[in-house]
């Protein structure tokens, strides 16, 4: 066979099939639906023959993709964290400066947390749904990961010379800081005026954190009495 012959072998092998476009759209449909009903009923409250009937397929084919019920929440799980992570990015990549950065992205988080969707399915259904291990296991892939990406950009502009277990340390010091904010920012009355509220405590929080660093501090882990 040609040179040519098999870079056209090759090229047609990576397209997918009518089969595999079909599979796919299948698993698309069944995610997107799943979202929607998990995020207006709650996981405990939605069947899988709601599912289905939605999505416009068997319970046959949902098997194909899926173990379960539990399965199919996860997936739809790591794509609204996806969806949450991006946002992130986004707002962080728009500036230059660290501390910019920071408050740009911890802002995102915030009007992330406010999202329907976000709110029932990380928030309220994700610890119950996926079990507490799972669920911070699913988390730290995505939005705590943003966090620390944050946390580190802002220590690393003070050359403090921190180790990978004290930036971890400050990580998920502010992550849980962040996610108890966001907690409350959700289930708030006024989600609005709550938000607002907890940017000003985390621009005190960076604010101090920023004079300390400038001040040219030692952070010291391991101090002696």
């Amino acid at each position: 066979m040609s040179t040519s012959a098999h870079s056209a072998a090759r090229l047609v092998s990576k397209v997918p099939s009518r089969r595999q476009q079909y599979s796919a759209s299948t698993k698309r449909a069944l995610v997107e639906v799943a979202e929607e009903l998990f995020t207006e009923h709650g996981y405990a409250a939605t069947s899988l023959d709601a599912i289905v009937a939605g999505a416009r397929v068997t319970k046959g084919a949902l098997y194909h993709h899926f173990s379960g019920k539990q399965a199919l929440f996860e997936a739809v799980f790591e794509r609204v964290e996806a969806d949450a992570s991006a946002a992130i990015r986004q707002r962080v990549k728009a500036h230059d400066d660290a501390w910019e950065q920071a408050t740009a992205g911890l802002q995102s988080f915030l009007e992330v947390v406010r999202r329907p969707t976000y709110r029932r399915i990380v928030i309220q259904e994700g610890p119950a749904a996926l079990g507490y291990e799972r669920f911070r296991e699913r988390e730290e892939r995505s939005t705590f990961a943003e966090v620390t990406e944050i946390v580190r950009s802002v220590l690393a502009v003070g050359a403090l010379g921190l180790d990978e277990e004290m930036v971890q340390t400050f990580s998920r010091i502010f992550f849980g800081a962040m996610s108890s904010a966001g907690e409350s920012v959700s289930s708030s009355e006024d989600p609005d005026a709550a938000s607002e509220r907890v940017e000003v405590a985390i621009d005190y929080i960076l604010a101090g954190l920023r004079g300390l660093i400038e001040s040219r501090a030692t952070l010291d882990p391991d101090p002696v009495d």
